[in-house]
């Protein structure tokens, strides 16, 4: 049997379908909270400085469906969200909320995408590293640029980085997409993006895989290995890798849906136009329906990649069973 066969039928299958499953109430008691609590927030999307005449606030509340009773309004909701139309954005005008994620999203999975891939390989590589190296130089040197990566917030490494390499050295861009005709994601704008975020979980990383590897080498599948003759590159490829992944698998998947989905901090530092940006935008603004359309694409994100890593779990280490 080969190594895709074997990682194929330790999949649990019956436990996907039944996570699969539980993962329908889940959202659905998400969305209710949502709701109830964007309803309760003070203010509305057509307020402002300036109240409108008696006569417009109802028509809009007409048109925009505010005056039904409440319950009728989350139904209302809940079934076009069913069918997969988060509904209008009330200060985006001629643009849905489906237009608006579809607008961002790429942008900010882009970026998380690339920020995770480099922070799980590099923290992964230093982790083992320093922990193969306990307490020596080594280790004391990666674990300390470990705890500078985390001390110091993205806010701060991001506007150092534009003023090194982008207004001092020139090669990449200070921020956005670019200007017409070169507008889009590419190396000259995504690259500074891609590294503020991921600094942080290559510092994370880096500390979690060092514990993790150090733990591993002490445990008695790891002497049992050895005592069979074999080399200790086989040993920790075969052997103690595997294991020590585990605690990253934890890590990963809710990290992976949180960075994914756009962080703020960078989304406003570079300019981009990311699901972030448009959910802070949307929450001060009392979008209601765009707030919501970024709280399921976020939930779904964390239910589905937390279901991953669980089959992860049960693909890596032939102890896990779920059924």
């Amino acid at each position: 049997m080969s190594t895709l066969q074997r990682a194929l039928s330790r999949i649990p299958w019956a436990y996907t379908a039944r996570r699969l499953i539980i993962a329908i109430p889940t959202m659905l008691a998400i969305i209710t909270m949502a709701f109830l609590m964007m309803r309760a927030a003070p203010g509305g999307p057509f307020d402002g400085e300036r109240k409108l005449p008696p006569a417009i606030e109802k028509s809009i509340a007409a048109k925009f469906g505010f005056d039904k009773p409440l319950h009728e309004q989350y139904f209302d909701y809940l079934g076009g969200v069913v069918k997969g139309d988060f509904g209008p954005s009330y200060k985006t005008l001629g643009k849905s909320v489906n237009d608006l994620i579809a607008d961002g999203l790429p942008i900010s999975l882009t970026i998380g995408s690339l920020a995770m891939l480099l922070g799980i390989t590099l923290g992964t590589l230093l982790g083992v590293f320093a922990g193969l190296k306990q307490n020596s130089s080594a280790d004391y040197g990666v674990m300390g640029i470990a705890m500078f990566g985390i001390s110091i917030p993205t806010f701060v490494t991001g506007p150092v980085l534009i003023l090194i390499f982008s207004l001092g050295l020139g090669i990449f861009a200070v921020g956005g997409l670019g200007t017409y005709p070169n507008i889009g994601m590419n190396l000259h704008n995504m690259t500074l993006p891609v590294i503020t975020l991921a600094l942080p979980q290559i510092a994370i990383i880096s500390r979690l895989m060092r514990a993790s590897i150090i733990e591993t080498m002490r445990s008695n599948h790891i002497r049992t290995a050895r005592s069979k003759g074999l080399s200790e590159r086989q040993v920790i490829a075969r052997h103690a890798l595997p294991a020590a992944l585990l605690p990253l698998i934890s890590y990963a998947g809710p990290a992976m849906a949180r960075v994914m989905t756009g962080s703020v901090v960078i989304e406003k530092v570079f300019g981009l136009p990311g699901l972030g940006s448009y959910f802070v935008n949307g929450a001060l603004n009392r979008d209601y329906t765009l707030v919501m359309g970024a709280i399921i694409v976020y939930a779904g994100l964390i239910v589905i990649l937390n279901l991953v890593a669980d089959i992860l779990y049960a693909v890596l280490d032939p102890k896990v069973k779920y059924d």
